[in-house]
């Protein structure tokens, strides 16, 4: 069987951490028998075909800018079958001038309603997917992440809006569980996506690091599973589950 491969692109707004959290996903993904390769570029992107070969994308880039045809590459790779997964600020806070980037991962931060420190609860949600299977509910004290979403997301987990510690000027809406963790899919890629991961410390929590685990290889397992049915040996049948 050959070694799938991933590629981790850091930088952009360096109060997240990025190099430390790419450091952190390397150590995830290399114990799984991933080769990994780190970019502090947005030019590892340059190469579509390059992109194309790839099992894994993981980007950790916020509030960057990004050339079309650089964006259109990992738009178009995704499609073909290779998977994507990030956290936080590095993967829905990368472009926000990129509307093609957010269709592809399937939201956008707008808030984060009393900044860092905001003590939560992160509720695992049943659904469709077995992804987050044995994990409990558990508590972070960090940035709370409001999000824009694609309604087609499978949500997995949630956290609720307003924190009644954090009064502001959304307070007088009615509740409402916004999600931490979902799943996406675009073209025959799979997409992963966790609000967690302000900096460095919080990936490094167990429930994150396991979450991040499962997704990065859910994400990456998509890529075999489109090849194959390309060349008509896989139905795709218990692909929605799985």
């Amino acid at each position: 069987m050959s070694t799938k491969k991933a590629l981790i692109v850091w930088g952009g707004w360096l109060g997240h951490q990025p190099e430390e959290v790419a450091g952190l996903y390397k150590g995830i993904l290399e114990p799984e028998g991933f080769e990994v390769e780190v970019s502090d570029t947005l030019d590892a992107f340059a190469d579509v075909d390059k992109l194309k070969s790839l099992d894994l994308i993981v980007p950790n880039w916020t509030m960057g800018q990004i050339e079309g045809k650089l964006a259109g590459n990992v738009l178009a790779a995704v499609q073909s079958g290779v998977g994507i997964a990030g956290t936080h600020g590095g993967m829905c806070d990368a472009f926000r001038t990129n509307v093609d980037w957010q269709f592809m991962t399937g939201g956008q931060w707008v808030a984060h309603p009393g900044n860092d420190g905001v003590e939560y609860t992160v509720s695992v949600k049943y659904s469709s997917s077995p992804l987050l299977e044995g994990i409990e509910d558990f508590e972070v004290k960090s940035e709370q992440y409001y999000m824009h979403v694609d309604p087609a997301v499978e949500v997995l987990a949630t956290t609720r809006f307003p924190n009644p510690n954090v009064p502001g000027p959304h307070s007088p809406n009615k509740a409402v569980d916004m999600p931490v963790v979902w799943t996406k899919r675009w073209g025959a890629g799979r997409v992963f996506y966790c609000t967690l991961g302000h900096q460095a410390n919080i990936i490094a929590m167990p429930q994150v690091t396991e979450i991040m685990r499962r997704g990065f290889l859910w994400a990456a397992e998509g890529k075999a599973k489109a090849t194959a049915a390309a060349a008509g040996s896989y139905t795709g049948m218990q692909d929605n589950i799985l």
